[in-house]
Parts: C-alpha cells; structure tokens; sequence
C-alpha cells in the first residue's frame, strides 16, 4: 500500500480534556440519584485514544481503546481504532483478532471493511483484501468509497494486475483529484506498463500534492529515464541520493549508472 502500509484516516474531534465517567440522572423515591453513562464514557475515551494515535501516544491510547471496550462491548470504533493501532505496531496477530471482534459487531461497516482490507493487503493476503475494498466500495451509502477504490487499485498493483488497479484508482481520483495514493499508483501503473508520459503526468501531480520520497523519486526517474529526459533524469537521480542516500532506491540507481556524478 502507497504512503502507508496500512493507511486509514481517522476524522474523528478530539477531546482535549479527561472525562473520567458521565452521569445521566434519574429520580427514586423523591431522591437523586447519579447513573453511569457508560456507553456515553466509552464513546469519550475512543476520541480520546484517536488523538493519542494523532500525537503517537501509542501507549495511553491503548489504555483508552481496552477501557472503552471494557465500558461498551459494543463499540465497534474502538474495536476498530485498536485494531488499527496494533497493526500501526506491527502486532498482526492482535491486530487481526481485533477487527474479527469489530466484524463480528459491525459486518457491513463500509470505513471498517476498507481498514480491514488495508491490513490484509500490507500483509500479504491480497485475494483476501480484495474480498473486503470490494463490500465497501460498492456499499452506495460510503462516503469515503474513494479510500476503498485507491486502496483495492494500489493492491491490485501489488498483484501486478495493472488492468483491474487503472479502472479502480480512475475512479478514486474523479471523486478526490488530488488522492496521493491513487496517484503515485498511477503513475507505477504508467511505469510498468510502458506508458512513461502517463507516469510521468502523474508523479508530477503526486509531487505538487505531497513532498518527494524515496519511492516517488524512484519512479519519476523510470520514466524520465524511459523518455530520454537526461536533464530531468539526473536532477531527480540526484535529488533521491542527496536527500534518501540510505535508500533502496537511492541503491538502485548507483548500481545501474554507476558512471554518472550524481553528488
């Protein structure tokens, strides 16, 4: 997956107070008297664990995200947002046992059948990720479809199937033109399959919406590379060595123009 191994973007408002527990108030016998809102508290400790998540304050968010769930076996954000959290972390086993608990609860959930889908795809089990973008993106009420097509397109491109990716990521990029994943898969898709204007077309727009990468450099330079472009070619050899010299790709062009003086 592009930008991301898993990239799932999370909107939710954050809450920049502790709210330890809501009450709701009923009456008895004349006499007032103060009942947990658990419900309301579990949905308050999830927004506060997403805004951990957004500072990379992984360990209190996890603590929000269990005391949720143990306020609100139910909550199928917060099943959802661990889930994610332990696959941000690498935990694949954990992480998977959590959005098989938020499947259980939410099957049809479109935002978490794409988030699903991410996960299988950066692991390997890109039939599987497939099965999932597909439920979501052709659930017709998922406003965030786009995210689904993009990502299906970026795996499907993964897979090498460039025929079945173009169609999925066209789609994603007339809702969102300027989607960077659906662009920098794009313009793989123009690199691998030899049409080097297209890529070279849509590594310029990744470029004017996100800052450069190892990656992105990478293909800018096939293309140009591919069309002659020799000015633009060392500019961008020279670029990716200067600014990513650690890279793999930084690697890759050393070894196949090893005479030319790109520092």
């Amino acid at each position: 997956m592009r930008n991301t191994p898993i990239k799932i973007i999370i909107t939710s408002l954050i809450t920049l107070f502790l709210v330890a527990c809501t009450t709701t108030s009923t009456v008895t016998a004349n006499r007032k008297v103060s009942k947990p809102n658990l419900k309301e508290a579990s949905d308050l400790n999830t927004q506060l664990a997403i805004g951990y998540i957004q500072r990379e304050q992984y360990k209190p968010a996890k603590e929000k995200l269990e005391k949720a769930i143990d306020q609100n076996s139910d909550n199928v954000t917060a099943y959802k947002t661990l889930a994610y959290l332990y696959a941000l972390l690498g935990l694949e086993e954990k992480a998977n046992e959590k959005y098989e608990g938020a499947l259980d609860l939410g099957p049809d959930d479109p935002d978490l059948l794409n988030s699903y889908g991410a996960f299988l795809c950066a692991n390997g089990k890109l039939d599987e990720a497939q099965v999932q973008f597909k439920k979501a993106y052709d659930d017709p009420f998922y406003e965030s479809r786009y995210l689904a097509q993009s990502n299906a397109g970026s795996c499907y491109v993964k897979q090498g199937e460039y025929k079945k990716a173009e169609p999925l990521l066209r789609q994603s990029l007339r809702l969102q033109p300027n989607l960077p994943g659906s662009l920098i898969s794009m313009a793989e898709v123009g690199v691998k399959t030899e049409r080097h204007l297209m890529a070279r077309a849509y590594i310029e727009r990744y470029h004017a919406a996100r800052p450069a990468s190892a990656e992105s450099l990478w293909i800018q330079i096939q293309a140009e590379k591919a069309l002659d472009a020799y000015s633009h070619y060392l500019k961008y050899a020279r670029q990716l060595i200067n600014d990513f010299p650690d890279s793999d790709e930084a690697g890759w062009v050393e070894a196949e123009s090893h005479n030319e003086q790109f520092r």
